[in-house]
């Protein structure tokens, strides 16, 4: 922003959604000098974030910048608003743009930053968006390795956009691009989801793998192989090879298995130390995206006939009482086959 450009001739934007990630996207744009409504559907959660100016709760000691107005309001949020930003879990995502749809025109610009297959049915959230916001091409998902308190904080980013309609990505991009969070754009935008997606698949069954004390050869090992569990369903949805191997496919991979700012693979630390799944999820006290991920991309590949041993045995440690031990080492006993298989 230039010094002379005022904050009221920028993008207002309506994050929908204040838990972390939420709050740190919001934090980012108005750091980038737009005006930014946080919405939350809980009023004392709202009520906080006004009084303290901070998320106590989800980022602790990141201050809101006064550009930031958090309500609690949905069509507050929305009003004079030029982008929605929906941020909220992958079970609650349908439910939004529900209400969204009653309260903004058919054209309003909307970007996700949600990640994870719909419960129940297993829908990508872009076939979502289809089935509630038909014939929108003003769409787009920000995706890629990114925790939450790393961005609020301003420390180094990179994340992809992806949209069908590559003006409007780049529109994204002008909107959270500065020195500090870096934007590329994509045209891929089931092969920017599934990665987003089932990277918390993985991330659980390398905590698992952790927990249980197995180390780093075992953890490199469920990586590099569950990236190759990604590439086959993937590149079956019709997703693109490079993908894969980009931010929102390999480079999320390896933040969220590795480091344990990661819900999903301190899930999995849990659950290999022998901590109960209902008390492990307690203990986190927020979602957990790969819990209910799990069952459904078990389910796509199945369906589509695609071997995705790791994804299956983590599904089975959650679902059929599987011991994590017997998983771990169910995948390490596979008989030997060609790398590239």
């Amino acid at each position: 922003m230039t010094a002379d450009e005022q904050p009221s001739s920028r993008p207002a934007i309506a994050v929908l959604g204040a838990g972390s990630w939420g709050t740190a996207l919001a934090i980012l744009l108005a750091r980038n000098g737009l005006p930014v409504r946080l919405w939350d559907r809980d009023p004392e959660q709202v009520a906080q974030l006004r009084r303290e100016r901070e998320n106590r709760r989800y980022l602790p000691d990141i201050r809101l910048p006064e550009t930031i107005a958090p309500t609690s309001e949905l069509g507050t949020a929305l009003a004079g608003a030029d982008f929605a930003l929906v941020v909220v879990p992958s079970a609650g995502f349908r439910s939004v743009l529900q209400q969204l749809r009653a309260l903004a025109p058919p054209e309003f610009p909307l970007v996700w930053a949600s990640k994870g297959l719909e419960p129940g049915s297993g829908k990508f959230l872009h076939q979502v968006v289809a089935e509630e916001l038909p014939g929108r091409r003003a769409a787009a998902v920000l995706s890629g390795p990114s925790f939450a308190t790393e961005v609020a904080r301003g420390l180094p980013t990179a994340v992809t956009i992806a949209s069908t309609d590559a003006d409007f990505a780049r529109r994204v991009v002008e909107l959270v691009h500065c020195p500090v969070f870096r934007a590329y754009t994509s045209e891929d935008v089931i092969g920017v989801e599934l990665g987003g997606a089932v990277k918390n698949v993985l991330a659980i069954g390398a905590g698992i793998s952790d927990g249980l004390g197995y180390g780093a050869n075992a953890r490199a090992a469920l990586i590099t192989r569950g990236l190759a569990e990604i590439m086959r369903l993937g590149i079956r949805l019709g997703g693109r090879r490079e993908t894969f191997m980009g931010l929102s496919g390999v480079g999320d991979l390896v933040l969220t298995c590795t480091d344990d700012q990661s819900r999903n693979r301190r899930l999995g630390l849990a659950l290999g130390r022998g901590v109960p799944l209902d008390q492990a999820v307690e203990d986190i006290g927020q979602a957990v995206e790969g819990l209910h991920t799990a069952r459904e991309v078990e389910r796509l590949a199945r369906s589509l006939d695609v071997d995705m041993p790791i994804t299956r045995e983590v599904k089975g440690v959650l679902y059929d009482g599987k011991g994590a031990a017997t998983a771990v080492d169910a995948l390490l006993a596979r008989d030997p086959k060609p790398e590239g298989a």
